[in-house]
């Protein structure tokens, strides 16, 4: 990935934390016929290894588990808060006129080897993992356990597992660095005012780049 140095984010708690927050990612590996992309929830082990390990599920129907290379490093691409910035933010527009529309991003590429991994004890805890992970903010949290257990077994044996153990990590906070102060506080005032989460969240890291 393309990332200019005023973009680059390297904290490793902030790159896992938004994977951890978007955690549905877009999974591109290499198969014979070239490559293999699917968007495949994950959930992020931060203790498995040095930048943390991955993992997930794909439907046994889906041919990438018998397709992929195991001895190249994939790539899982996970998007944080974005949108579509109007130069009608920017004070210096009505000044010189020399503004452009751009798009701002927070953006995580995890690379590794991907493993697969068939074994039913290994696909439970993980199916517990994710349910626990994107249950958390419901108020009733729903488990694997409140589901007959035979149910569970029969579903499970559907899926395979995918784990892979971070590489390395590439972050990209493009965020109006490049921007004149008074256009990135346009920026911030324009996500503001849109009033959806998304914009709200984005509005936040533009802000925490100009502290």
């Amino acid at each position: 990935m393309y990332i200019p140095n005023y973009h680059a984010e390297n904290d490793l708690n902030t790159l896992q934390s938004l994977i951890a927050a978007h955690s549905l990612g877009a999974w591109v590996t290499l198969g014979a016929d070239g490559l293999i992309a699917n968007h495949i929830p994950f959930v992020l082990d931060r203790s498995g290894g040095e930048l943390g390990t991955l993992r997930g599920h794909v439907a046994r129907a889906n041919s990438v588990w018998q397709r992929l290379s195991l001895e190249l490093d994939s790539v899982v691409m996970f998007q944080g808060p974005h949108a579509y910035i109007t130069p009608s933010w920017y004070p210096s527009r009505l000044s010189d006129g020399k503004v452009v529309p751009t798009w701002n991003y927070a953006v995580v590429h995890a690379h590794g080897r991907p493993r697969v991994i068939d074994d039913p004890q290994w696909m439970l805890q993980l199916l517990n993992d994710l349910t626990d992970h994107n249950e958390a903010g419901q108020p009733l949290p729903w488990r694997v356990g409140d589901a007959p257990p035979d149910f569970i077994a029969k579903l499970s044996r559907a899926v395979v597992g995918i784990e892979i153990p971070i590489r390395r990590l590439e972050g990209r906070w493009k965020l109006s660095q490049d921007e004149a102060m008074p256009d990135r506080l346009g920026t911030v005032a324009g996500l503001t005012a849109l009033g959806d989460a998304n914009s709200a969240a984005l509005s936040r890291l533009v802000s925490e780049q100009i502290k």
